[in-house]
């Protein structure tokens, strides 16, 4: 067995493929011992890959895109697809049929604190539906489960959600009143590592592409109940019949990929998204960002 450190930024039901292939014991048919460690600050993973405290990360392309915008020679590179459809939901106060982006003029909108991609995807939205962003309140600093609470005292009109959040909102008497997944292709979630690590350990990481694609057959052939009955040790203290709400509306939106290669067009949605936001002073483009390649030889 190969030991390898893989790093959650913090625990969503969004990665519930990741957690199913731990559950599974995929990596671990492969050959590879995995030590899984939350770093709870996103950023503080691109730390430990720099300095080897870890071998490899999921999170969002978002950061090795970041990286490459700075910094030409960024050793940062992405791999192995898993989440590929935006997982955010704009939940909102009572029904609302026929809501289009251009409704959220003049309302009050709680905007995700604690990661940027989502507000980036949207803003994006927003622009190509031609509204502009001054019209919107938006409010900004809040934790999404302080949101979830401002829109049930009616404090808030809408609120920028991924789930568990969504469902719980939808208890408290939310709707979902637009998923951020239809869109289309958005690269939200891969495994991501340094150039000279991923040389280093490739048939180790090539084993995790095959343990990753392992998982994917089989989410794809279960159904909601099954995966969450497989994740549910990862998510001790939630409802479980909220997780699996949770995961068959994650199902139904399409946002878990069928195969670990990744998309270039979810690549370039994000990536533009980045861009137009002010995120980025460059596009650094799909190839400088991702290793598609080892995806063939791993499956090959």
């Amino acid at each position: 067995m190969t030991p390898l450190t893989l790093q959650e930024p913090f625990r969503a039901v969004f990665y519930t493929p990741f957690y199913a292939a731990l559950a599974r014991g995929d990596f671990e048919a492969q050959g590879v011992a995995v030590k899984l460690v939350t770093v709870g600050e996103p950023d503080r993973a691109v730390a430990n890959l720099l300095s080897g405290a870890a071998d490899l990360a999921w999170s969002g392309p978002m950061r090795v895109i970041r990286d490459h915008a700075r910094d030409a020679a960024s050793p940062l590179i992405s791999f192995g697809a898993v989440v590929m459809g935006d997982p955010f939901l704009l939940v909102g106060r009572g029904a609302r049929p026929g809501f289009a982006l251009r409704d959220l003029a003049g309302l009050r909108l709680g905007v995700v604190s604690e990661v940027p991609t989502p507000w980036w995807c949207l803003q994006h939205d927003l622009r190509g539906a031609g509204v502009e962003l001054a019209a919107i309140r938006t409010v900004t600093g809040q934790s999404m489960a302080e949101n979830t609470a401002a829109l049930a005292a009616g404090t808030l009109d809408v609120a920028q959600l991924f789930e568990p959040f969504a469902s719980q909102a939808e208890a408290a008497g939310g709707q979902v009143w637009h998923a951020q997944a239809a869109r289309g292709p958005t690269s939200y979630t891969a495994f991501y590592a340094t150039r000279p690590l991923l040389a280093a350990k490739r048939p180790a990481m090539q084993a995790m592409v095959r343990g990753l694609a392992a998982m994917q057959r089989w989410l794809h052939a279960a159904g909601a109940a099954q995966i969450a009955a497989t994740v549910a040790p990862f998510f001790e203290g939630t409802d479980p019949a909220v997780l699996e709400r949770a995961i068959g509306r994650y199902l139904s939106l399409g946002i878990w990929t069928a195969t670990p290669h990744f998309p270039p067009e979810a690549f370039v949605t994000l990536e533009a998204a980045m861009l137009g936001a002010g995120a980025i002073p460059r596009a650094p483009g799909f190839a400088a960002c991702v290793d598609d390649a080892i995806v063939d030889e791993a499956l090959a």
